[in-house]
């Protein structure tokens, strides 16, 4: 059940998307304490951005829903997302558990920041990494978060997996046969598995199959398989209302997905939001959010490009970090 409430998971939200975008520009002036320079901006920008919000809004939820079940487990199928679960994983006080450098502190914001895909011999790789606390395979190749799930569950009748599917992963032959193993789960001594279907529209430099099908056909097709599909819904134009629109509709599909599981049936969850929800719409004439040019990095030379520069401070003040985050006190949202 919804443990705090709605207003804390949206600033929960905020941080995470605060620190991703971090993650993938800054080097310098992590917390935006002066104006936004040239040399605050790392030399090479490599990661991915348009499946990070749609994680950071999942794991707030999910965490939120069974944070008082230790049998629940997540599986990021989007290892690319990665500086999303590093994000998640710091403001939960994983990473300090494992690295003494990663406190929730203005120093431990620092070294997240800076360490993410820099070419250092002790720092973050772009995707997810088994480096990371709860990561057992390398992010970079997609198909098998679904598979992993309901093997995962098997023999352990007290866990429950969810899962996110990136819509390009939903295109893969592993996972399209793996939605048929929800038929391996009628035994009374397996668990339970979420799929949930992160239905942004778009791969790294096309539109998914998904993404073009009507809602009727997808959720027939779901239902083909044996599942119940359930909706979230956070594509509103604005992205605030889109985060609290999402938020709400999670939490409802939640305990939708509790009473399915006890009446024996498979739900799915099937969450539609904006690619790169949050962060810039139009780039030089260009269509951003909600297209495949937020796959990886939205703004390409923020370093040398001023108009950019600036673009990349508008967005990262949009967070309102300083009202989710105290030098002094760690983070205040709570």
């Amino acid at each position: 059940m919804l443990q705090v409430g709605k207003e804390i998971l949206k600033k929960r939200v905020r941080a995470a998307n605060y620190l991703t975008v971090a993650q993938l520009f800054l080097q310098k002036n992590f917390l935006l304490e002066a104006p936004l320079e040239s040399d605050d901006i790392k030399p090479r920008l490599l990661g991915h951005w348009g499946t990070c919000p749609g994680i950071n809004l999942a794991y707030a939820c999910l965490k939120n829903f069974y944070q008082n079940d230790e049998n629940f487990s997540f599986i990021i199928g989007p290892g690319h997302g990665f500086p999303a679960l590093n994000a998640n994983l710091f403001i939960d006080g994983e990473l300090e558990k494992v690295d003494d450098r990663l406190h929730r502190d203005e120093r431990g914001i620092e070294t997240l920041c800076k360490l993410f895909s820099w070419p250092s011999d002790d720092a973050f790789p772009s995707h997810a990494s088994p480096l990371t606390p709860g990561v057992i395979v390398e992010g970079g190749e997609l198909g098998y978060a679904l598979a992993t799930a309901y093997g995962y569950v098997l023999g352990h009748k007290n866990r429950t997996a969810a899962v996110l599917i990136g819509d390009g992963e939903f295109e893969t032959a592993t996972t399209l046969a793996s939605l048929n193993l929800n038929k391996i789960l009628s035994g009374k001594n397996n668990g339970r598995v979420l799929p949930i279907l992160h239905l942004n529209g778009y791969k790294i430099s096309a539109p998914t199959i998904a993404g073009r099908k009507s809602e009727r056909e997808l959720n027939e097709l779901l239902r083909g398989f044996g599942f119940t599909p359930l909706t979230v819904r956070g594509d509103n134009p604005d992205a605030d209302e889109a985060i609290d629109y999402a938020i709400s509709d999670f939490n409802v599909a939640l305990v939708k997905v509790e009473e399915l599981f006890k009446s024996g049936e498979h739900p799915f969850i099937i969450m539609k939001t904006d690619k790169g929800l949050t962060g810039p719409e139009v780039v030089n004439d260009q269509k951003i959010r909600g297209n495949f040019l937020a796959h990886q990095i939205p703004l390409k030379n923020p370093k040398i490009d001023e108009r950019e520069l600036r673009l990349l401070e508008n967005w990262l003040k949009s967070y309102r970090f300083d009202e989710l985050f105290d030098k002094e006190k760690g983070f205040i949202y709570v």
